[in-house]
């Protein structure tokens, strides 16, 4: 009887996580720092008005969808642009902007502030919404 209360409680727990992954899953942090001590790999790839820079790894399903959406936003907005950085190799990279999962997207000004951050694949019309104040 006790293995069927352990195995009981062992789904609570893994439920009460699925639900709060999922709940956090493309939520926008808004921020407005600037990021003197930005690395170098995400400096390379700042543009003028505002770029989405999208932090993947090699093997991460959703980072592949995030780029869809991401570039598709990019290409039809003005004064936005898509990069997107493979930091598998990178983690000193990740470590300094905090970041603790894949998917995460940067929105950076062509100085380096950071506007907002998105951890998991964005929603397009809640990111774009986000964005605007920030857009030429």
């Amino acid at each position: 009887m006790t293995g069927v209360w352990a195995l009981l409680g062992a789904l609570a727990v893994a439920g009460a996580l699925g639900v709060l992954l999922k709940v956090r899953e493309g939520r926008i942090s808004s921020r407005s720092a600037p990021s003197a001590d930005l690395p170098a790999p995400v400096r390379d790839l700042l543009a003028p008005g505002v770029t989405l820079v999208q932090l993947s790894t090699t093997f991460c399903a959703p980072c592949r969808h995030a780029k869809v959406v991401l570039r598709d936003l990019a290409d039809r907005t003005e004064g936005l642009t898509h990069a997107e950085l493979d930091v598998t190799n990178l983690p000193d990279v990740t470590t300094s902007l905090g970041v603790m999962r894949t998917p995460t997207t940067l929105a950076l000004t062509a100085d380096g502030t950071e506007v907002l951050r998105v951890g998991g694949v964005p929603k397009r019309d809640s990111l774009l919404a986000a964005l605007r104040p920030h857009l030429p």
